[in-house]
Formats: C-alpha cells, sequence, structure tokens
C-alpha cells in the first residue's frame, strides 16, 4: 500500500502546534510547508539547544524529532522529553536498524518514521499520536492480584510500586486488561492502540512492546499475564 493513502491523513486541527526538530534546512521547509497546509501551526528547530528553547517558550502538542542532531544524539532529547513532558513524540531518522528503532521506542516514542518517508503518512502517524493521547480514559482502578492499573492517574503497580512504562505501554495494558481473558490479533491491536494498520505500520511493534510489558509484569509473579494465543494473538490472563 502507498503510504500516502494511509488511513487518518486528513488535516490536523488549526489549533495544533508541532515541534519540527530537523537539522536539515531543505528538509525542515519542505516538511512544514506541508503539515501547515493541512492545518496545523508549525514551530522549527535545527538543533537540541533551539528545541529546548521552543519547548520552554510555547504549548507543543506533538514534537517530530529527528535523531541524528549535530549539537547532539536526538535519543538524549527524547529520553530528557520523557523525563519531563508527557508530549507525543514522533521520532524521523534515517537509521533503519532494528536496534535503532526498538531504543527508540523503548525510551518513549510514540511513532518512528525512517527517511525517506511520505509527508502523507507523517501526517497520518501524528494525526494517530495526537488521537491516542487525546482520548480520555475512565477514572477507574483496574486490579488484577498485586496488579493495579489507575486509569484516571495513568499508572500501573505491583505490590505498590509503581512500574514505569512508556505511554504505549501502558495504553496497551489498558486495552488487554479492559476485556480480560478475550483474545486480540496483532492487526486489532495496531487498530485500537496504534490507531494503525499493518498494511502501512509492521505489526511486529505490537510483539516488541508485549515484550517490554511481559519483563515489566513478571515481578508480580506468573499472574496477571499476558498470554500468546497461537494464531491468533494475545490476550491478558488475570
Amino acid at each position: 500500500m502507498d503510504p500516502s493513502a494511509a488511513p487518518g491523513a486528513g488535516k490536523l486541527s488549526t489549533r495544533t502546534v508541532v515541534l519540527l526538530v530537523e537539522d536539515e534546512r531543505d528538509l525542515r521547509l519542505v516538511t512544514s510547508t506541508y503539515l501547515q497546509t493541512h492545518g496545523c501551526r508549525v514551530i522549527e528547530a535545527g538543533d537540541g539547544r533551539q528545541a529546548r528553547a521552543q519547548l520552554g517558550s510555547a504549548e507543543i502538542d506533538v514534537v517530530v524529532l529527528d535523531l541524528g542532531l549535530p549539537d547532539e544524539d536526538g535519543l538524549g532529547l527524547l529520553r530528557e522529553l520523557r523525563s519531563s513532558a508527557n508530549v507525543p513524540v514522533v521520532v524521523v531518522t534515517g537509521r533503519g536498524e532494528e536496534s535503532d528503532r526498538v531504543v527508540g521506542l523503548e525510551l518513549g516514542a510514540d511513532d518512528y518514521l525512517v527517511k525517506p518517508f511520505s509527508h502523507r503518512e507523517l501526517v497520518a502517524r501524528i494525526t494517530a499520536v495526537l488521537r491516542r493521547a487525546r482520548t480520555a480514559e475512565p477514572a477507574s482502578v483496574l486490579r488484577f492480584g498485586p496488579l493495579a492499573i489507575d486509569v484516571d492517574a495513568r499508572t500501573a503497580s505491583v505490590l505498590e510500586q509503581p512500574i514505569t512504562l512508556t505511554r504505549l505501554e501502558y495504553e496497551l495494558l489498558v486495552f488487554l486488561a479492559s476485556s480480560p481473558g478475550r483474545s486480540y490479533s496483532r492487526e486489532q491491536l495496531l487498530n485500537a492502540v496504534w490507531g494503525s494498520s499493518s498494511e502501512w505500520q509492521r505489526a511486529d511493534t505490537v510483539s516488541e512492546h508485549v515484550h517490554r510489558l511481559r519483563r515489566k509484569l513478571s515481578i508480580a509473579g506468573p499472574r496477571p499475564r499476558i498470554a500468546t494465543v497461537r494464531g491468533i494473538g494475545y490476550r491478558f490472563d488475570p
């Protein structure tokens, strides 16, 4: 499927503010112009220093972050963003190796695009992460033995000890735990949690997040767990 036909690649809200962190001037200009034609306001930064200054001076809805910055590794900026802010981050990079993609996701990137990419696909990814970020959760606590998920505070703990989850790990856990015992395919999880499709995003990303979630939940013991359902996908067993 052509990425330019990616679902959800429509206009963004005119209230949406995108911080575009990209050191390649020509690419930054083209990307900024394209995003503006799709309805949002774009604030540009050419390096990590400028990005920090913009983050401190404006209300940002989403960050589009290039990892190859001239003054620092973008992963360091991503790590800093995740420790101090809850703004969604779409990583855009020329690094196509799986290890770089996994590190980005583990540090809390909400999505990942490898250059060269379709600008329409970038709009679709931004739309999807904003939709996830703005989805209101019901004010309640889900409890499964030693595991507690506070969907109002968007936190999880095991034996009263907080566990650190990225945004997508948390949302995947809540989605599965909200229907214990029900099996979901990776395609269904991509659609429900990522707002995406295996036609334009690898379903392997679901498996990567499940693997990390299992590791973090393992301190709870054998249950609750995220079980693999052969030939189908995954389910949450309380």
